[in-house]
């Protein structure tokens, strides 16, 4: 299962030559491969390009038409290395993953290739997951291009730019012999537009066709002393090889060149920000009809000497939009305009911001500040976002007092089956006391925030485990926690996590969280999913893998809402005595995906008048006493306040919202905290059967009789009070 179903639009991959292609960008991705002759295609699923690996899949018919090879790999690494086909034979390959983390993964395969060099093409498609969007570390793939010399490309956000690209960047590869790393940011994944399509084509050699003909080349194989000739073939070769193409092809673009004696040089993904901002000065329009020369940089690695130098030839000033740090982009145009003897000013980060994303504002300000400097009659229009904060006239100047303003830190959904794991994990550790916990890469980092505050340190995705390894002590009163999802365990965390602390008899507890699917890239199927997939093995469960390499001490939960007898038995794996490490594996299913599949269900039975029901939870306002106790120990979005309908009592009294999913956290949290017994479950019942009716007008009667004497004793009170 994943989170998004594209069975319908894949149909759109079957276009034919002049036709015209509608649609998201990941799925211009895909029909550009096909276009491309691709051989083989895998990738690990993660934020931005989650969706092009679910795309292939639902795509897999006709990319066995084709004779393309899918895989769903179970790392970077692992897709990294399936480029390897590529090395001896002329077969097109693609990968993709989110990055840089995905990129840091995949480092030592993409090192290797690089150094040997490839004879097909090989494309990497880089989901470069920064900015206000990203979940991870801001940092940028450009180091990584220029650290192991793989050509970067960084297509404006336009359908056709992007297609144009991907078949441009085999045949870069081709010519180069160099994988060719192409970035695509959030926007530029997930924009809509329009391209020409051509026709499908088959690859000229197959996977089957290689696997029949092997192939091998002495040099290309990373032994000395090839890989001694590999860095010179990269300068004296490969280098000359690709800047002739990117020349040749025009891969870089120009607008409004010789309109003005001043320009903008431009990264390809920041076209369209930037043409959005100077929209909003005067200088351009919506179709991108610039008055200030532009200079788009389609390719950001390699730098072309020779376009830079003939753009900035004619221009007093020059800048720069290089988002992130460091500057790579604008060190390398330093060193060719001076080594060039060029007196053109180059204008960069002294004018935009150092780092972070460059947003709108950000570039409308700093293109403004370069246009006063050196072009003031540009400047048709002063946006309202040039004004500084503290105009009443900014849209940025604080309507309310800052301190009114809570930040909503991120959170676990309402019913998530990892609530009620930390839930217990908080009451264990009042007969434990406090430990270190190592969190990781998911959805159960949500944890670190309240009302939880469980975990110290993340390190990488399924190195939850590796993250506590080095406290370790047999000395220690305690031991280490590490948390890690089903996802990060077979990512990586089966080998660098558990089997490293089996090996060297780490006395930590792991917490793997198992809920059944991939859940934080996006709700893919991995190794241990309960689901049938029809094109890949699961129901291999943790447990049994863990066994597998030494664990003697594990423990499978399959419904963690239970909190008392999950808190019990972190109890009991805090304090045992059993040497090396403990595994619990605390499986339910995620929420999210569940309620996708049980929506779905019930509005189909609703439809047909068939009997649904629905578990919810409530507070009784005569019990409950206002501590709010029940919500700092669980956090559920569902669980709020409200006013207290005793005169007498000022304090509010906990609630439970419409948006309960039923999951009974809340009550066994009060259960297992002995809390006050004030909540109640009630059963919604649609489409009632005449029992039910029966059985609800039985229980209204009771009711109203069982009450009565206490309604008469009220209003004996109420009389006496008056």
């Amino acid at each position: 299962m994943a989170e998004r179903s594209f069975a319908a639009e894949v149909g759109k991959l079957r276009q034919g030559a002049g036709t015209t292609f509608r649609g998201e960008g990941i799925l211009a991705v895909t029909k550009a491969l096909l276009q491309s002759g691709v051989a083989y295609v895998g990738g690990y699923q993660g934020a931005p390009i989650s969706h092009l690996m679910d795309v292939l899949g639902d795509a897999r018919e006709i990319l066995s038409e084709f004779d393309v090879y899918f895989e769903n790999s179970a790392s970077e690494a692992t897709a990294a290395a399936m480029l390897a086909a590529s090395v001896h034979q002329p077969l097109r390959g693609a990968i993709t993953f989110k990055s840089p983390v995905g990129t840091n993964v995949a480092s030592d395969a993409l090192a290797n290739l690089a150094s040997g060099g490839v004879t097909g093409g090989s494309l990497i498609i880089i989901g470069e997951d920064y900015g206000e969007g990203s979940s991870i570390m801001q940092e940028r793939t450009h180091a990584f291009a220029m650290k192991s010399q793989m050509w970067l490309l960084d297509p404006r956000p336009n359908l056709q730019a992007i297609v144009d690209t991907v078949q441009a960047g085999f045949e870069l590869s081709e010519v180069s012999n160099t994988p060719v790393m192409l970035e695509l940011r959030l926007r530029s994944c997930h924009l809509h537009g329009t391209f020409t399509a051509e026709d499908n084509r088959r690859p000229p050699m197959t996977v089957k066709d290689a696997i029949e003909s092997p192939r091998r080349e002495l040099s290309r194989i990373v032994l000395p002393p090839a890989s001694f000739l590999h860095e010179h073939e990269k300068h004296e070769k490969r280098w000359p090889a690709a800047v002739r193409f990117i020349k040749e092809r025009g891969l870089n673009e120009i607008f409004g060149d010789g309109l003005a004696d001043i320009g903008i040089i431009v990264q390809g993904g920041l076209y369209n920000t930037l043409n959005r901002s100077l929209e909003l000065l005067g200088s351009s329009d919506a179709y991108g009809r610039t008055t200030v020369p532009l200079y788009v940089m389609n390719v950001t690695y390699p730098v072309v000497d020779d376009e830079i130098q003939d753009f900035c030839a004619d221009k007093r000033a020059v800048l720069l939009l290089e988002e992130g740090q460091p500057d790579y982009i604008e060190q390398n145009l330093h060193a060719i305009l001076r080594r060039a003897g060029s007196d053109t000013v180059l204008h960069g980060k002294d004018m935009l911001p150092p780092v972070g994303e460059y947003t709108s504002t950000a570039v409308t300000r700093g293109v403004a500040q370069f246009l006063r400097k050196y072009l003031p009659e540009a400047i048709a229009h002063e946006p309202a976002l040039l004004r500084p904060d503290t105009d009443p006239a900014s849209p940025f100047a604080p309507r309310v007092a800052p301190p009114t303003m809570r930040q909503r830190p991120p959170g676990l959904c309402t019913g998530c089956p990892e609530r009620p794991i930390f839930s217990a994990l908080k009451l264990a550790e009042r007969e434990t006391g406090q430990h270190h916990i190592s969190a990781d890469i998911g959805c159960h980092l949500f944890a670190i925030n309240e009302p939880f505050n469980l975990g110290a340190t993340t390190m990488g995705y399924g190195l939850g485990s590796a993250g506590a390894a080095a406290l370790n002590s047999k000395d220690a009163d305690r031991r280490t926690i590490a948390v890690m999802g089903d996802g990060g365990f077979w990512h990586n965390g089966l080998t660098s996590g558990v089997g490293n602390a089996v090996f060297n008899e780490n006395d930590q507890l792991l917490v793997v969280v198992d809920n059944a699917y991939s859940a934080a890239t996006g709700g893919q199927d991995l190794l241990s999913s309960q689901a049938d997939n029809p094109i890949r093995s699961t129901k291999h469960p943790i447990e049994k893998a863990v066994r597998g390499i030494g664990v003697r001490w594990s423990r499978t939960v399959t419904n963690t809402y239970r909190v008392s007898a999950l808190r019990d038995l972190f109890i009991k794996a805090l304090t045992t005595k059993e040497p090396g490490p403990k595994v619990i594996v605390a499986q339910s299913e995620c929420q999210l995906n569940r309620q996708r599949r049980v929506k779905k269900q019930q509005s189909e039975a609703l439809n047909t008048g068939q009997r649904v029901v629905r578990e919810r939870f409530g507070v009784d306002p005569e019990t409950c006493t206002g501590d709010h106790a029940c919500i700092r120990i669980s956090g559920c979005p569902s669980l709020s306040i409200t006013d207290n309908p005793d005169p007498l009592r000022t304090d509010p009294i906990a609630t439970v919202l419409d948006s309960c999913v039923g999951c009974g956290v809340c009550g066994a949290n009060a259960h297992a905290a002995v809390l006050c017994p004030s909540f109640y479950r009630t059963d919604v019942v649609h489409n009632p059967t005449l029992r039910d009716r029966f059985l609800a007008a039985v229980r209204a009667r009771w009711i109203s009789f069982a009450s009565r004497g206490m309604e008469k004793r009220a209003a004996r009170y109420e009389v006496a009070a008056q």
